[in-house]
């Protein structure tokens, strides 16, 4: 099969790996669809040390699932942390902190870059048939943007700052927009401002953000900068969500944050039926975000594409896939 292999931070087409073998308890699915993600291109900058098959983010149709036959042909989205199920956090109702988990794409799991993949079945979401291919396959990042509001308590009397207009914070303003709040989201480009006002969400520019103002700040830039600027915004007793993984140590005044008493909270992976139903009633929509479609075989300059400045959402396919028609 076709695969998009990372090794020592070298990324490399191959039209000659073989086709995966599920376990027992997997299914084998055929990608139908798949995103790029910024966690994919920290990966090639060495974030954290992988080697196999990149990518996180897909759509697809169950081939092969000796255990479950009846979802063979099943279009489907997966989640991608594959827990043990016997540890203390996977008992305690937490799998996404399973110490033995692997991750699809990122931890000793080859991930979607290719033609086929394996995933327990318990992992795979079937999607609605309203839902098209190019709004699914977002619904692994729109799931963690969901995590926030299971982590955070967000009322309609609360002034909320997303720092960040990129591809993860445009849905998570998408998310928070429906609970009602004050929402504001600090965009740096014309583009992301005009999404942003498309959705009917204020935006401001970076110099314009008052200090010590918001009751909750998502950070979704993972820079020093992004959380530099929520920390100033963020009013006493006030929340900071880090939204986004940061690369090395940062410094940071934890004394500040002490006599302020702000909360900081990680987030990270989120819900899938939520995230599902969102898309089936057209609540949010993702599909605003697509910049540019690849064929696989064109993946290199997939990558090469989606680093240029204010690109947002690349997606690659198969030749054997065709694009669905209409808008979403």
């Amino acid at each position: 099969m076709q695969a998009l292999w990372l090794e020592n931070n070298q990324l490399s087409y191959r039209d000659n790996v073989p086709i995966p073998k599920p376990l027992d308890g997997e299914a084998l699915v055929r990608v139908r669809l798949a995103g790029i993600c910024a966690t994919d291109l920290e990966l090639v900058k060495g974030y954290y040390s992988y080697t196999g098959i990149l990518g996180h983010e897909f759509v697809g149709e169950i081939e092969r699932a000796q255990d479950a036959p009846e979802r063979v042909g099943e279009r489907v989205v997966g989640e991608i942390n594959v827990a043990c199920g016997a540890c203390d956090n996977c008992l305690r109702g937490q799998p996404t902190h399973c110490g033995r988990r692997t991750v699809l794409g990122i931890v000793n799991r080859d991930g979607v870059f290719a033609e086929y993949l394996c995933l327990p079945l318990k992992n795979l979401f079937p999607v609605p048939d309203s839902i098209p291919d190019e709004a699914a396959v977002f619904t692994e990042p729109l799931a963690a943007a969901l995590e926030i509001q299971e982590q955070v308590i967000i009322r309609p009397t609360d002034r909320v700052l997303v720092v960040g207009a990129g591809r993860l914070g445009h849905l998570i303003a998408q998310t928070l927009l429906l609970t009602g709040c004050h929402l504001q989201v600090v965009a740096r480009h014309d583009k992301q401002r005009q999404l942003l006002a498309a959705r009917q969400i204020a935006w401001l520019d970076e110099n314009a953000v008052p200090e010590r103002t918001f009751d909750i700040i998502i950070e979704a830039t993972g820079s020093a900068g992004g959380f530099a600027l929520a920390r100033q915004a963020v009013r006493p007793r006030g929340t900071i969500v880090l939204k986004s993984t940061y690369k090395g140590d940062m410094s940071v005044n934890f004394s500040a944050l002490v006599v302020d008493e702000v909360t900081l909270v990680g987030s990270r992976c989120g819900p899938f039926a939520p995230a599902l139903r969102l898309l089936e009633k057209r609540l949010v929509d993702p599909t605003l975000l697509i910049d540019y479609r690849f064929p696989f075989e064109k993946a290199l300059q997939a990558f090469e594409r989606v680093v240029q400045p204010g690109v947002l959402k690349v997606l690659l396919h198969f030749a054997n896939e065709r694009m669905a028609n209409g808008s979403f």
